[in-house]
This record gives structure tokens, C-alpha cells and sequence, in this order.
């Protein structure tokens, strides 16, 4: 198995309204990307609540070996959603890892 996180930050500037459609639209261009992947077991997004964290928005994945991931991170729904994602974020980091 293969556990892909990525971690953004909002955008300065953004209101908690747009901060709170961001993440929303993130999800539903995100999380259905599962469905059309062979290999994908999980991929959530979550919208961080709490002040004791220092990243806005995560991403959870994960899929059964690396030919998947490689598969979802060029699949043309995941390029689409990427670059909605950059227009509203920065500070991406990413760990991928085997288990």
C-alpha cells in the first residue's frame, strides 16, 4: 500500500467564507477522483478547524501500489482539480510512503 499526503495552506488574503468554498470545492473536485482509479482505496480531504495546526487543508490518499498513484496523479480529473487547487493555495508538501 501507498499512503500520499499532501498539505496546502490557503491563499493570504482569503475571508473565512472563500476559505471555507475552497475547501469545499476541493473536496468534490478531489475525493470522487477514487472512483475512476484503479488501485485507489481512500482519498479524503480534510479542512483543518483548529488553531493548533500550522496547514489549512490535507490530503489523504491511499492506494494499493505505486502504478495507482502514478495513475491518479496524471489521470486528467486530478490535472483539472490541480489547477483549481493551486489558484487557491500555496506552500504544497508532499509524503508519499510505502506500508
Amino acid at each position: 500500500m501507498v499512503k500520499h499526503i499532501v498539505l496546502w495552506n490557503f491563499n493570504e488574503g482569503m475571508t473565512p467564507e472563500e476559505r471555507q468554498a475552497a475547501g469545499a470545492k476541493m473536496k468534490e473536485l478531489l475525493e470522487p477522483i477514487k472512483e475512476r482509479i484503479p488501485g485507489a482505496v481512500s482519498i479524503q480531504v480534510v479542512v483543518n478547524e483548529l488553531g493548533s495546526s500550522n496547514r489549512d487543508v490535507a490530503l489523504l490518499a491511499d492506494f494499493e501500489n505505486t502504478e495507482a498513484l502514478q495513475t491518479y496523479q496524471t489521470h486528467p480529473d486530478h490535472v483539472a482539480a490541480g489547477g483549481y487547487v493551486r489558484s487557491v493555495t500555496c506552500d504544497r508538501s508532499c509524503l508519499d510512503y510505502e506500508y
